[in-house]
């Protein structure tokens, strides 16, 4: 998958799985915890990951949802 720092291409989300979608979101969620963990225990270098990983997140979210409620629809 095509990332820029943690950040996500709308075009590649289209081509993965269900499954791939939903481990790919527990990956970002780790991350998310680990750059948590990081600010409370040592410095962060960067902090616009913090932005970018729960955009990533909410990305992956809309695309499962969506993926929900057209698999209803039908």
């Amino acid at each position: 998958m095509k990332t820029k720092k943690n950040r996500l291409v709308y075009a590649d989300l289209k081509k993965l799985t269900d499954e791939e979608l939903a481990a790919e979101i527990t990956g970002m969620r780790g991350t998310h915890f680990t750059l948590r963990s990081q600010s409370v225990t040592e410095k962060v270098e960067d902090h616009s990951q913090f932005r970018e990983v729960k955009r990533s997140i909410a990305r992956l979210l809309t695309e499962q949802t969506a993926r929900r409620k057209q698999a209803g629809a039908k």
